[in-house]
């Protein structure tokens, strides 16, 4: 079981003064109980800051960071496997057992979506049915149960809503909404976890890159393999993101912005970027690696290919050999944090490969369309755009 160390506190208090009323009648009794329905509404209670109310944040210096919201939400569980109602609680640390599955054999998932604020004020978040589908294959691939598409969507609209003060202005970031599943209960040996919990923060965050909107420069990494066949790349595991680590270190360190990784089997075939999709322009073919059970079926990887598509480009999901990187126009990576990020380089082997950027490129055209849809600044025709 997992649960806010603050809603622990609240609790134990309550119970102590049911023990220490307990003896004095009826009447204290049911003065106590209503201060305790009181007490532990403030920790649950939604915001009551104005519809037009801003956090107090720095909106013009935002970076990707953690930037704590008001609320979370947490759902667990049944012994069975069975996700009912969750709630909002404050944000704050969580109790966790040493034995939880997710501690131990790392079984969960994670997901990432954005909230925007329109002109207007309201807020609209971009395909959190897909985040939702995502999660139930995940799920599926590492043996947890998993809350419906219903549950997962109206969850993310809870936290939204219930953070609204802490979505940026527009033009200035976005709320970052985290969902996260993991097996909270405690088990000793390698087996799925008795327990599950579904919990989403959030958090205002800027440009992921710290370059900010500046083309990226990457570096093709022949000697780590983020995911080979058979295992578990094409799920949002959280067991995919730590052995990356040390490659990024590495190609920071020598300047670059982050890894492009290559297949583990030929070590030759483009697979995907540390967090990030890839795409290859040349003419008007625009090509990305195929979805084969190493690399993650982005949520913004499948959007661009239908705008691409729809803007008259020709989109081939196949295997991309590294040579094919020689006679690119441009590439551009895709990703909830990134959104549609320029490659200004890449370095193969000592040599450094260039590409076309600015603001006539292929990539900052599907950029404008992308962020006009979430935005709302352009209609949305697809059904995209959940409004809140």
């Amino acid at each position: 079981m997992i649960r806010t160390a603050s809603s622990i506190r609240t609790l134990v208090q309550s119970l102590r003064a049911i023990s220490s009323f307990s003896q004095t009648g009826v009447g204290a009794r049911n003065s106590y109980n209503s201060g305790a329905v009181s007490s532990l509404q403030q920790v649950i209670r939604p915001s009551t800051y104005g519809e037009d109310e801003y956090a107090d944040v720095d909106w013009d210096n935002l970076g990707f960071g953690i930037t704590p919201a008001d609320y979370m939400y947490i759902n667990q569980s049944t012994k069975d496997g069975e996700f009912h109602q969750g709630q909002l609680s404050r944000y704050g640390a969580l109790e966790l057992s040493p034995a939880a599955g997710v501690l131990n054999y790392g079984q969960g998932l994670y997901e990432g979506t954005k909230a925007y604020r329109k002109e207007d004020g309201r807020l609209l978040v971009f395909r959190p049915d897909q985040n939702a589908l995502r999660m139930k294959m995940g799920a599926d691939r590492i043996c947890m149960p998993c809350p419906s598409v219903d549950q997962f969507v109206d969850a993310v609209k809870q936290v939204a809503l219930a953070n609204k003060r802490w979505t940026p202005p527009p033009g200035k970031g976005t709320m970052y909404i985290r969902p996260l599943l993991m097996g909270s209960g405690p088990i000793m040996g390698l087996a799925p976890a008795p327990e599950y919990t579904f919990l989403i923060y959030c958090s205002p965050v800027g440009n992921y890159f710290k370059e900010g909107f500046a083309p990226l420069n990457l570096y093709v990494e022949d000697e780590f393999h983020r995911a080979t066949r058979g295992g578990a790349g094409g799920v949002k595991s959280i067991t995919n993101y730590a052995p990356v680590l040390k490659a990024i270190a590495r190609a920071k360190g020598n300047g670059y912005s982050d890894v492009l990784y290559l297949d583990s089997v030929h070590k030759r075939y483009l697979e995907e970027v540390s967090s990030c999709n890839i795409f290859v322009l040349k003419g008007r073919v625009i090509s990305t690696p195929a979805a084969i059970g190493t690399i993650l079926q982005g949520v913004t990887r499948k959007s661009i290919i239908e705008i691409a598509s729809d803007q008259g480009y020709q989109v081939e999901e196949r295997a991309v050999a590294v040579d094919e990187l020689a006679e690119a126009d441009e590439v551009f990576c895709t990703g909830t944090a990134v959104g549609v990020a320029s490659v200004a380089s890449i370095t193969y082997q000592g040599k450094r490969l260039e590409y076309k950027v600015g603001a006539e490129t292929v990539a900052q055209q599907l950029y404008s369309i992308l962020e006009g849809i979430k935005s709302g600044a352009i209609e949305d025709k697809k059904g995209w755009v959940v409004e809140i």
